[in-house]
């Protein structure tokens, strides 16, 4: 199929590939507000997350909206799951740090952690924010500084916050420059995406 794109097209995709952060994953559990989801895939696209997990065992699943999302859901990979184990137990065998963003006595500031190593990072319904389930097993609790009298973002803008927090870091560590795939893998996602 890459015949059939111009090379401009093709160099594109080579580089937006290239800089996919295979090892930097969201989860989003329960998130009501379909808007909410396709901001976040938007920001996920913009920052080289690669595949979002919707776990949803209390709303129902979203619909992501192509405007919301500016088409970033098909850029970006969703693996869903209405099951908290199953979600959990996959992040682990495939060998992600877990970090759930919630306010909490034990939560740490994102600006005092390592976004370079490899994780995923849970944010939760806007009202009810992560499930005590999660709450009990996530490696770390995570927070975003506010100086306001308000205490929360919009999850979507929450969720922004602390990807670029994660890009900037994995920017000063060359990160986006080289490839966490195989030479492999990298050839057959290009025949992939130019199948979008």
């Amino acid at each position: 199929m890459k015949e059939f794109k111009t090379e401009k097209r093709l160099k594109k995709i080579e580089k937006v590939l290239t800089g996919r952060q295979f090892s930097l994953r969201v989860v989003l559990e329960n998130i009501h507000d379909p808007h909410n989801v396709s901001a976040i895939f938007r920001t996920c696209d913009a920052v080289g997350v690669p595949s979002v997990d919707l776990l949803y065992t209390y709303e129902t699943f979203p619909k992501i909206s192509k405007v919301s999302s500016a088409s970033s859901k098909k850029w970006v990979e969703q693996n869903r799951y209405d099951s908290t184990e199953d979600c959990i137990n996959n992040l682990r065998k495939e060998g992600f740090e877990i970090y759930g963003s919630t306010l909490s006595e034990t939560a740490e500031s994102i600006y005092d952690l390592d976004f370079t190593n490899k994780v995923a990072i849970i944010m939760g319904n806007e009202h009810r924010g992560i499930s005590d389930e999660i709450n009990e097993i996530v490696d770390k609790h995570i927070y975003i500084p506010m100086r306001g009298m308000i205490q929360s973002l919009n999850v979507s803008v929450a969720t922004a916050v602390i990807l670029y927090e994660a890009q900037r870091q994995r920017t000063l560590k060359g990160m986006y420059d080289s490839c966490e795939l195989s030479q492999n893998e990298f050839e057959n996602l290009i025949n992939v995406w130019c199948n979008k």
